[in-house]
């Protein structure tokens, strides 16, 4: 008899416990929301967008995706890595989610989703203010050492449209980690021109001085996009209603005035 009612307490335990426990996750969104964490990647070396100041992390895109996952609920994680990195960590599950200056690019979408976007951005070339050279129109890159942030659209534009027809040189193109990389080679003179997005670029020639634009407008860039995991409906559905909340109640435009129209 002693030895029934152990069974039957240890049957009640078990489904005591099975009650308890939380539901399998019935999606990705889900999933974040149970664990009240999500882990969103960005290369903080972008200014306006992502860039680190007295040790924090500061920047258009890092007070956008603060609000977004208020919003969702949850806490936000950082996770800093190589801009070249951000794609594959979303689709290997390291991140859920990816925003820093991304664009749209058919060949991206090939393996990530993008939500809509919350920012329209030009392509910019840069030079030192002692250039002495011709540019009048992006073609004329080819006639330079050109500088850029390796795995961004300004990337494959200068390789697809430059380099592989034989316009320029290989040797001439010359990527870097980070954008800041580039500005302060192109200030010492170690390549002749810059190309990346415009706002940077903006950003760059004020804060390091010796440098300006001398072309923007759009080739590559343009949207800016939150990158989401491919095929993961929910999450970018939960992200598209808060950007459009955003949009509507004037928290962008507001980024907008604090980050860039400056």
């Amino acid at each position: 008899m002693k030895r029934l009612y152990s069974v039957v307490l240890l049957l009640v335990l078990v489904l005591i416990l099975v009650a308890c426990a939380p539901a399998k996750p019935a999606n990705h969104l889900d999933a974040i929301k149970q664990a009240g964490v999500i882990k969103v990647g960005t290369s903080a070396d972008y200014p306006p967008f992502e860039y680190v100041e007295n040790g924090e992390k500061v920047g258009f895109d890092i007070e956008l995706m603060t609000e977004i996952a208020k919003r969702m609920g949850v806490k936000l994680e950082w996770v800093d890595m190589p801009f070249d990195s951000l794609i594959a960590g979303v689709q290997q599950g390291k991140i859920d989610a990816s925003i820093s200056g991304f664009n749209y690019s058919e060949e991206r979408d090939k393996v990530v989703d993008f939500t809509i976007s919350y920012y329209t951005q030009e392509d910019a070339f840069t030079v030192s203010e002692s250039f002495s050279g011709t540019f009048n129109a992006p073609e004329d890159a080819a006639n330079y050492k050109v500088g850029v942030q390796t795995g961004t659209t300004q990337d494959g534009w200068l390789t697809d449209n430059l380099v592989t027809p034989g316009k320029m040189p290989e040797a001439n193109l010359f990527r870097y980690d980070r954008v800041d990389q580039v500005a302060l080679d192109l200030k010492s003179g170690r390549i002749d021109v810059m190309m990346s997005d415009y706002d940077p670029a903006r950003y760059l020639v004020k804060s390091l001085g010796g440098l300006k634009v001398v072309w923007h407008g759009v080739l590559t860039s343009g949207p800016f996009n939150i990158v989401v995991p491919d095929g993961d409906k929910e999450l970018k559905a939960e992200m598209d209603k808060i950007i459009k909340q955003l949009q509507d109640e004037g928290f962008i435009e507001q980024l907008i005035a604090k980050y860039i129209a400056q």
